[in-house]
């Protein structure tokens, strides 16, 4: 079997590492995302293949089997997955990486000779605090990520679950895990090492369960960026560096992505780190979910709405996660394809946290071909909609929620919103009036300018394009 040098395989590494960065560089736009998942996956092929040909490796039975076994899994979930289960999808993968990372620790604790960090009962001292770090952040990860999957998938309810003292005792958790990480470096002891283990796996259950499932994004970005830093604190145990470099990148920018979505939520960073925000027992109590009353409010047909779009001069389109659920960002192309076939000004607004992961709208819409230049943030055009005749809002809820600025008890009060009620016009698509992910109820479902536009949105676009040509 080939075998490479070291000095092969660290320029392997080298080169691996660049493509990464470029990878990165190439996924912050949509313009060019093509081009940074290409350099994501030829580096990582180059890193694998310097790792599987190292001198180090003693036999390929195992790893030709965790190969085959991982590409099959992955390659029948990358042609079953639907667009609208990529956020637990990731959450899921960020589960795995936490986990590895929580198994490679425990490997090397339990056999350090091959890993060079020493022997059994007589390791580095550096080496042990990489290791319980390493576990630490791995296991809140894995754990964090399965109540993030479960919200996510609907296994767990979306309101945020919350407790007396709930702060108190994440920061009593905290503080004993830190202390358990001093002892463990200074006695390397096993049973100080599981209890790393275990209060970090309950930690992360703590952390996670009390953020309401509008703020799960950022969440989502979170976690990720916590697999990084776990998967960097393995790469310095193992002597790592590309896994080192990756994990930091990836730790990094999570951790900016995040830093981001919670300015642009008008979220504490800080709150998102300790699992504090979303979770207030106000808020909680608070809950938004519409006492049942059926208030009164206008509902109409996709000839009702083609006849408002077709005198309309300027319409921007929200998109939202019920958009992505009934896959109709297609006929919405085509809808838009047909308005401006009439000389009607179409652009879309992007909430930060639209749909259930970063970027989550604009994948779909890249995918159905949108102009990226017609597709804009919430700063840059929430204040055209006093000045535009009619919002369209696709399946959004929670993002265009004017209880986010007026209901101080509200779970999403202090998020930034688009302003769509401003619009003359709102042309609401939604299947009922049944209040968003967050559990609130919407106050524009009921304003005087407001249509509401029953049924399937992909459905309800396509019979609106067949009114605007008929």
């Amino acid at each position: 079997m080939l075998e490479l040098s070291d000095t092969t395989i660290g320029l392997c590494y080298l080169v691996a590492s660049v493509l990464f960065i470029l990878s990165l560089k190439g996924l912050s736009s949509a313009k060019t995302s093509n081009a940074g998942s290409l350099y994501g996956i030829i580096g990582m092929a180059i890193a694998v293949g310097a790792t599987v040909f190292s001198p180090s490796v003693l036999s390929y039975t195992e790893i030709l089997a965790a190969l085959v076994a991982g590409g099959f899994v992955g390659t029948v979930i990358a042609l079953r997955i639907d667009m609208t289960a990529l956020p637990q999808l990731m959450a899921g993968f960020h589960s795995l990486v936490g986990l590895a990372a929580v198994f490679v620790a425990a490997a090397a604790f339990s056999n350090p000779e091959p890993f060079g960090i020493g022997s059994i009962g007589n390791i580095h001292t550096g080496s042990l605090v990489e290791m319980s770090l390493g576990i630490a952040i791995g296991a809140v990860t894995f754990t964090g990520s399965i109540i993030a999957f479960g919200k996510l998938q609907g296994f767990i309810s979306g309101k945020p679950v919350t407790y007396p003292l709930q702060h108190p005792l994440n920061a009593l958790l905290g503080a004993a895990m830190v202390g358990l990480i001093v002892s463990f470096a200074m006695t390397g002891s096993e049973t100080t090492l599981v209890a790393i283990t275990a209060i970090a796996l309950l930690l992360g259950i703590l952390l996670i369960i009390p953020i309401g499932g509008a703020d799960m994004p950022v969440i989502v970005s979170m976690l990720n960026s916590y697999s990084g830093w776990a998967a960097a604190g393995i790469g310095f145990t193992l002597n790592n560096h590309l896994l080192i470099i990756t994990g930091a990148l990836v730790g990094s920018s999570g951790a900016i992505l995040s830093y981001i979505m919670c300015k642009g939520m008008n979220r504490s960073f800080i709150n998102v780190l300790l699992g504090g925000f979303g979770g207030d027992d106000a808020a909680a109590s608070a809950g938004g979910s519409s006492s049942g009353e059926q208030k009164p409010h206008k509902a109409g047909s996709a000839e009702d709405a083609a006849f408002i779009l077709q005198n309309a001069e300027s319409v921007i389109i929200v998109p939202g996660y019920g958009m992505a659920v009934a896959q109709a960002q297609h006929a919405l192309r085509e809808m838009t394809d047909v308005l401006r076939e009439s000389g009607t000004k179409v652009r879309f607004a992007i909430h930060p946290v639209a749909g259930r992961m970063p970027g989550h709208m604009n994948v779909l819409l890249a995918e159905a071909n949108v102009p990226y230049e017609d597709v804009l943030e919430l700063e840059d055009i929430n204040r055209d909609f006093p000045t535009t005749d009619v919002a369209f809002v696709i399946g959004a809820n929670d993002v265009t929620n004017p209880l986010a600025k007026t209901d101080p008890a509200s779970p999403i009060y202090g998020m930034p919103i688009l302003d769509v009620e401003n619009a003359k016009t709102v042309l609401f698509v939604k299947r009922s009036l049944s209040p968003g992910y967050a559990g609130v109820d919407n106050e524009v479902f009921y304003r005087e300018n407001t249509m509401m536009l029953f049924g399937d949105a992909k459905k309800m676009c396509e019979d609106i394009i067949k009114a605007v040509e008929g």
